[in-house]
């Protein structure tokens, strides 16, 4: 398993019952996660979370307050500063099992040896573009949501990596990559986050068990001849690791490189356990 345990400034405290009892800073969160089939221990400390999301019957859900929890604050995680907030679909703007990733491809930057040019697809609120853009790569952000896309912005200004070169793209993620491919752009990493359904700017639907290899496919195009790594990320899905292996297999076998596949997880404070929290596939030149 890729576990993302050097986190300070966020922990797991307890999962269990459906819900997961959480830290992010000094506020503490009790959310839905349906991983968590066992049972809470820490009952006592739930019952005192300053917030908890409640899940509604009819779909959706709200976020029921003990006390007062600020609009937004921030966390760090190393030398990044991300801006954190409860979001009407349970969300808080942060998955934090990715930093697994976010280091991963830190070490690829630093072992390159020269600025990487990155394309981050469903980039969310910018937790990789962060990362990269730490590591001095240029990078290129795209997301279907202007709301997300902004927040981003806002991290890589926290992160004080306002200057660093990355550009901010509100498109369907594959209406740009086919748009790149005519312009002949080229990247020499590339790594996506995609749902399993939603929606681009203009309506486009999408489906992950339908989109997802297409899509790879095209991106490969603009991989440059020595790139360094593609990286896919499935979260809300029942995707399994071997299926990202395979698809990455498939899409750039003939080029070598070293292709790996596991569950992502988050330590729970709890003595021994931890939290899937998807999976992820790596190719890595």
């Amino acid at each position: 398993m890729y576990l993302a345990n050097n986190w300070k400034d966020f922990e797991i405290i307890d999962a269990g019952g459906g819900e997961k009892l959480e830290r992010w800073g000094d506020v503490t969160l009790l959310r839905p996660d349906p991983q968590a089939v066992w049972d809470l221990e820490n009952k006592s400390a739930a019952k005192r979370v300053q917030a908890h999301y409640i899940r509604s019957s009819k779909g959706g859900g709200y976020w029921e307050y003990a006390e007062q929890v600020p609009e937004s604050w921030k966390i760090a995680y190393r030398d990044l500063t991300f801006i954190v907030r409860p979001t009407g679909f349970k969300h808080t703007g942060l998955f934090p099992e990715q930093a697994v990733n976010w280091d991963a491809m830190r070490d690829i930057c630093k072992k390159a040896q020269r600025p990487l040019r990155v394309l981050n697809l469903f980039a969310y609120t910018g937790g990789a573009t962060c990362a990269l853009a730490a590591e001095g790569a240029e990078v290129v952000h795209v997301d279907a949501a202007k709301g997300m896309t902004a927040w981003a912005k806002d991290n890589l200004a926290a992160s004080g990596l306002a200057d660093r070169p990355v550009r901010f793209i509100v498109d369907d993620c594959m209406k740009f990559v086919l748009r790149e491919q005519r312009r002949g752009r080229e990247y020499d990493g590339i790594l996506m986050d995609p749902p399993s359904y939603g929606r681009g700017p203009d309506g486009e639907m999408w489906k992950i068990e339908e989109g997802l290899y297409p899509l790879v496919k095209e991106c490969v195009k603009l991989l440059s001849h020595d790139a360094s790594f593609f990286f896919i990320n499935s979260y809300t899905t029942g995707l399994a690791p071997t299926v990202l292996s395979d698809v990455l297999k498939c899409a750039l076998g003939k080029r070598g490189g070293k292709i790996e596949s596991d569950e992502v997880g988050l330590p729970i404070t709890r003595g021994g356990l931890v939290l899937p929290c998807g999976a992820t596939g790596r190719w890595i030149r």
